[in-house]
């Protein structure tokens, strides 16, 4: 047996690490602008109503040929290059998504061969709108631990494909994005400890309206593409209470006050969730606050990383300081992180 394994070609090693940080962010929204107009009509609804219930004035929804795997490897060439790296020093692949029409392969191991990489380990995570932290949890640890000299974690999603128009529960919020990081070695502490998890209890609060299996029972023939859904109010209610005392231990745990942090990043999920964990965290006017979702809409676990790109290219200046992240969803799950924002820091 041992000189069978010998004969095996040795795989790759690197040093483990004690820290690790983010060194790119790159982000990829859908072409298309979808104002609240274009949907309120099969909801019976109003633009007033959206903006009320939601903060979203417009979202971002890719065209019909564009898939999960073309958005995804824009936001990663955008990344490579936010980084200054190559795909070449790439070692290890993770995208986080729940849209990928392909229950087998992984949208991953697509992704790996049009970046020509495609030896490295590449697996996807379905961890809906927490997946981005999720793979950032798992980057930070392949780092770490000497597994990979750098990961590329992206999160994607086409939600559009996954519509039912005539919903009033979550179809007016959905958009498309790609967003990565690349997460590499560090010599100071670039990515906290994740502090992550799931409520089993609530899982089925946001998810599709049946299973595959059951697509042959349906007689409707326009029924039978499973499509989202949530209960609304229990899904607010849980997080703007419970997300934000996860975000208050990730701060307590990364031994960071509220007022030292530069940005808070928050899964765009609804505006009023957003505001009512700003007021929770008693985050001071000087902490810049991620608020993408009014004109790109809730992309899942694309979220993070894409309004974490436009905070950056809006203030340069926000590079090197540090941000709360903190996604959830459909599970419901939740990770979160203190990060150092990627960049050279600006004065």
């Amino acid at each position: 047996m041992s000189a069978q394994l010998n004969e095996q070609p040795r795989l790759t090693q690197y040093t483990p690490r004690e820290h690790s940080r983010i060194f790119g962010v790159g982000a990829y929204r859908g072409e298309r602008v979808v104002p609240n107009s274009e949907l309120i009509e099969p909801i019976n609804s109003s633009d007033e109503w959206i903006r009320q219930r939601t903060g979203i004035v417009t979202r971002r929804r890719a065209t019909a040929e564009v898939s999960v795997v073309d958005m995804a490897e824009s936001a990663a060439r955008s990344a490579l290059e936010h980084a200054g790296l190559s795909a070449e020093q790439i070692g290890a692949v993770v995208v986080s998504t729940v849209t990928h029409p392909y229950a087998t392969p992984s949208a991953a191991t697509q992704l790996i061969g049009r970046l020509g990489i495609p030896t490295v380990p590449a697996y996807d995570v379905s961890a809906a709108c927490a997946g981005y932290c999720y793979g950032v949890a798992q980057g930070d640890a392949l780092v770490r631990s000497g597994m990979a000299e750098h990961v590329l974690v992206i999160g994607v999603e086409k939600l559009s494909d996954f519509i039912d128009p005539t919903d009033r529960t979550i179809s007016f919020l959905l958009g498309d994005a790609a967003g990565a990081v690349v997460i590499g070695p560090s010599e100071t502490p670039g990515i906290s400890r994740s502090m992550w998890g799931s409520e089993a209890n609530k899982w089925n609060a946001i998810g599709m309206t049946h299973s595959l299996l059951d697509m042959e029972k349906i007689s409707d023939p326009a029924a039978v593409w499973p499509t989202l859904r949530q209960d609304g109010p229990s899904v607010f209610r849980w997080a703007v209470w419970e997300m934000a005392k996860v975000a208050r231990r990730t701060l307590e745990d990364a031994g960071v006050a509220p007022e030292e942090l530069g940005a808070f990043i928050p899964h765009q999920a609804n505006m009023r969730i957003i505001d009512e964990m700003v007021k929770q965290l008693k985050l001071p006017e000087s902490v810049h606050v991620a608020r993408d979702i009014e004109d790109t809409g809730n992309t899942s676990a694309a979220s993070i990383p894409v309004a974490m790109r436009r905070m950056l290219d809006e203030k340069p200046e926000l590079a090197g300081k540090l941000a709360l992240q903190i996604g959830f969803g459909a599970g419901l799950v939740f990770g979160a992180q203190v990060v150092v924002l990627p960049g050279e820091p600006k004065a």
